[in-house]
């Protein structure tokens, strides 16, 4: 029995009992995939020896891998798999160090924290602020996502607009590859690159591989990359080699444990803004937010967050969750919305526009007069967009106030996913993004594309308008079989669509099952075989989190639909 071999060569947990399989058979995804067992690893030896048992018997037992987990808060199916799954929660959890820049230290050092990857974002979080530091690419799942998920997703939310994904934060990473060893990743100039080069071992063959890899097909690898702020679709190659440099951290976040297993992160951390203000735009006419993005953006927002009428709905049908969430006195905080409403009708999308300022660098370059300036120009922002637009918009009055709709945004995808009676959350087409600056044409030929299915589907928008990128979410009947043809359908038009503009079929939510099949749609055979190259230099026997990124397939998507 497979449980009792693992055990003979780890010291953490083996799960293997039915009732907690079943509970690791699923993400926020569609799917449902049940392994056959799970380890809690207990330290890096452990992991060590799990990829060497699963290399050593891979030839007897060719279904045997293992896929990294953490948080589960998934919604593409990525660590979801058959096999072994690695929980990093219990025991690979630490914090093991968060340093501040101190005045008068080390030159060329930067704030940076080192942890495991099975710390939740939330609590490391907690720790930063302690030292007024931040680790800015945090997700709207920040509440329930790990470190080791946002690094293997390569992660965004809604600072992303002004910081960029956790790719901008990785400074180190620590790996086990499939010969069962671990090795540190990190930026190398060309002198460091050629030393591992000439390495006689398998970390020296995999740089010497890559870089064959790389050399001969730089035009065709930097042709593909996509013409967006944000994109986790395939493998990064475009970003190794960047400015006499050679990081392979680069092609590391966003794999998906598909090319080695994290055991340690090295995040470089910024220190946050001191002050901020909120203004929430009730907007009534949904052709109009791509002209009134583009207008944000000049004023060089924090963050541009949006969310739907239906998630409007919903709220009023939910305010007991929330009441827990964020006090009694959330009732009271819906007042100025419920006036909004009555006034004005229900609005297609609220969009949050968050501005910050440091402490100093205000109208007369005094300290501590940072907020007194931004307040004026929030004001002058405020009143600019509605002589423009002729929306309504609201300054968030006080922190509470601005903490109900980071609440609704944050929580817009689990309120859906809770509280639909007869339908389920299908994340299919849940992560689109073109440039800004398109969006006239893009929008009404996408609302052209869903309007086609409104008699099988209802669906929610929210996202980064911003950025370009929008989730959009269907609700649906998954036990209905006509739905898969539906969700196979309808990706391909909307996929089409975004590739005609020249955008991804993923900012941030990465491919798992549901979008692995589409990459060489994406990019193309030839850029989809230079993936397929990577994946065999680092991961030979395909042990580590086979069919996520390379060899997916439909039909095993299909398959595996939670139908319930």
């Amino acid at each position: 029995m497979l449980a009792n071999q693992i055990r003979e060569v780890i010291k953490g947990e083996i799960v293997a009992d039915e009732k907690q399989l079943k509970s690791y058979s699923h993400d926020a995804s569609i799917f449902e995939v049940k392994p056959e067992l799970v380890v809690k690893p207990k330290d890096i030896e452990d992991i060590k020896n799990l990829v060497k048992f699963v290399a050593e018997n891979k030839l007897s037992n060719p279904t045997l891998s293992i896929t990294a987990r953490a948080g589960g808060s998934d919604m593409s199916g990525g660590p979801l798999n058959d096999s072994i799954i690695l929980d990093f929660t219990v025991h690979m959890n630490r914090i093991v160090e968060i340093l501040e820049l101190v005045e008068g230290g080390p030159p060329h050092t930067t704030p940076h924290a080192i942890v495991e990857p099975g710390v939740f974002y939330r609590d490391f979080e907690k720790e930063t602020l302690k030292k007024d530091l931040l680790l800015p690419s945090y997700p709207a799942s920040r509440e329930i996502c790990t470190v080791g998920g946002m690094v293997a997703n390569n992660a965004g939310g809604e600072k992303s607009l002004r910081y960029g994904k956790t790719e901008n934060y990785v400074e180190e990473l620590n790996v086990i590859l499939s010969d069962g060893n671990e090795y540190l990743l990190k930026s190398l100039n060309f002198v460091e690159l050629e030393q591992k080069k000439i390495q006689n071992n398998f970390e020296g063959e995999i740089y010497r591989k890559i870089c064959e890899l790389l050399e001969p097909n730089k035009e065709i690898i930097q042709k593909a990359r996509p013409n967006v702020s944000k994109n986790s679709a395939g493998y990064a190659l475009w970003d190794i080699v960047n400015g006499g440099r050679f990081d392979l951290t680069k092609l590391f976040v966003g794999s998906q444990g598909t090319l080695g297993i994290i055991t340690k992160i090295k995040f470089r951390l910024i220190k946050p803004a001191k002050h901020s203000q909120l203004l929430v735009i009730f907007l009534r006419d949904l052709n109009r937010v791509s002209d009134l993005a583009i207008a944000l953006n000049k004023y060089d927002p924090e963050s541009m967050e949006s969310y739907d009428d239906n998630t409007i709905k919903l709220i009023f049908k939910v305010l007991p969750d929330l009441v827990k969430k964020i006090g009694l006195g959330v009732l009271f905080r819906f007042i100025p919305d419920l006036s909004a409403i009555i006034t004005d009708g229900m609005p297609k999308l609220v969009i949050l526009v968050e501005f910050s300022s440091l402490e100093t660098g205000s109208l007369t370059g005094q300290a501590g007069e940072g907020e007194k300036y931004l307040k004026q120009r929030v004001q002058k922002i405020k009143k600019e967009i509605e002589s423009k637009f002729k929306v309504r918009i609201r300054i968030a009055s006080s922190k509470t106030d601005v903490q109900k709709y980071w609440t609704i945004r944050r929580e817009s995808f689990n309120l859906l996913r809770k509280h639909v009676e007869g339908k389920k959350t299908a994340p299919f087409i849940d992560d689109i993004i073109v440039r800004p600056e398109q969006l006239p044409q893009f929008l009404p030929e996408l609302n052209r594309i869903l309007d086609e299915y409104k008699n099988y589907m209802i669906y929610t928008i929210a996202g980064h308008p911003g950025d370009g990128n929008f989730h959009i979410i269907p609700l649906m009947d998954l036990s209905d079989e006509k739905s898969w043809n539906i969700i196979l359908e309808l990706s391909d038009k909307v996929y089409d669509l975004v590739l005609k503009y020249g955008g991804s079929i993923t900012a941030e939510h990465n491919d798992g099952l549901i979008r692995t099949p589409y990459l060489e749609k994406m990019y193309g055979k030839e850029v989809h075989g230079l993936f397929e190259e990577v994946k065999r230099i680092f991961d030979p026997l395909n042990i580590f989190n086979p069919g996520k990124k390379v060899g997916g397939s439909i039909d095993y998507a299909s398959k595996h639909i939670a139908r319930r």
